[in-house]
This record gives C-alpha cells, structure tokens and sequence, in this order.
C-alpha cells in the first residue's frame, strides 16, 4: 500500500517537540472513505470534542485488515462495503501517548440496506452521530472547517482530510 504520509506531533503542534519514537506502543487501523450510489459520503460526527472523521477503527489482535474493515464499517455505520481499492497508508506520531499508529484506507462502496450504527459506550459519550454528505467535497470543507478540542481529533482530522484528498484523487483518475 501507497504511504500516503506521516504526521508528527509538531505538524499540528508547531510549538512542540517530536519524541523519539522507537519505544511507542505501535497501533494498526483500517478506515474507508464511503461512498453510496448517489455518491454521498457517512461521516463520524465526533460533537463533543468538534471534529468529524471517517468510519473505521482498530486492528484487533489476530485479525487482518479486511476483516477488521468490514467489522468497523458495520459497527460505525451500520453498511456492509464492496471496496473499490487501496488509498494508502498514514503513519501517526503521537507523542502524547507514546503510540505510533498507522492507518490503512480504502475507497468502497455502500452495499445492501444501512441499519443503525453500534456504537460502544465511550463513542456514545463522545457524542458520535452518523451523519451523510453530499459529496467528497463537501466532506473535505467540514474537516477542513473542524477545530478538534482534544488531542487525538486533531490527529484524526488531520489524517482523515488527507484520505478524503487522496479519494478525491483516486475518483478523477
């Protein structure tokens, strides 16, 4: 898969410093851009802390990264995916946390009938709403918009606007 990016701390907080991350706890994600046969997009309302991201979630231990992106698209919005290809990998710094993470993402398609979201405890009381966009673009100006309160949004907006950017691409070619 493509490297699409790394983001270090520094990168969203310019006044700080960038830690050595050879002894960050290492985290694997899978996430999609979404797109429906009217091309709207399903977009994580994150209202609590003022940011939206893109549905997708943690690699369990012993999972692959299909499975994992076919357990977090049915859990956050409720669909099933066909997926239409790859878009890259962007490898997050998170200093705070002593985590690096990398993140796969795919561009799908919406398949068969949505049902609610499963939304756990925690994304509840972080005021998780599905919610549709009419288009990429559209989707790329509300993160653009966003300014996350806490720590990790501001990770996930700025990671989720350069996926939205590389479907974008991926469309026009």
């Amino acid at each position: 898969m493509r490297h699409i990016a790394d983001i270090h701390q520094s990168d969203i907080f310019p006044d700080s410093s960038d830690s050595d991350p050879a002894a960050f706890s290492h985290r694997e994600a899978a996430r999609a851009v979404v797109l429906d046969d009217t091309g709207r997009v399903p977009l994580l309302l994150v209202g609590k802390h003022n940011y939206h991201k893109l549905p997708g979630g943690g690699i369990e231990e012993g999972e692959d990264i299909a499975a994992a992106l076919e357990r977090e698209i049915r859990e956050e919005i409720g669909a099933k995916v066909q997926v239409r290809g790859e878009l890259g990998a962007i490898v997050e710094y998170r200093d705070r946390w002593e985590q690096k993470q990398t993140t796969y993402c795919f561009i799908a398609r919406q398949v068969g009938e949505l049902n609610e979201p499963d939304f756990t405890e925690e994304e509840r009381a972080d005021g998780f709403e599905m919610i549709w966009v009419n288009s990429l673009s559209e989707a790329i100006e509300l993160l653009q918009k966003d300014k996350p309160t806490n720590y990790g949004g501001a990770f996930m907006c700025r990671r989720d606007l350069l996926f939205l950017q590389a479907a974008q691409e991926f469309i026009g070619s």
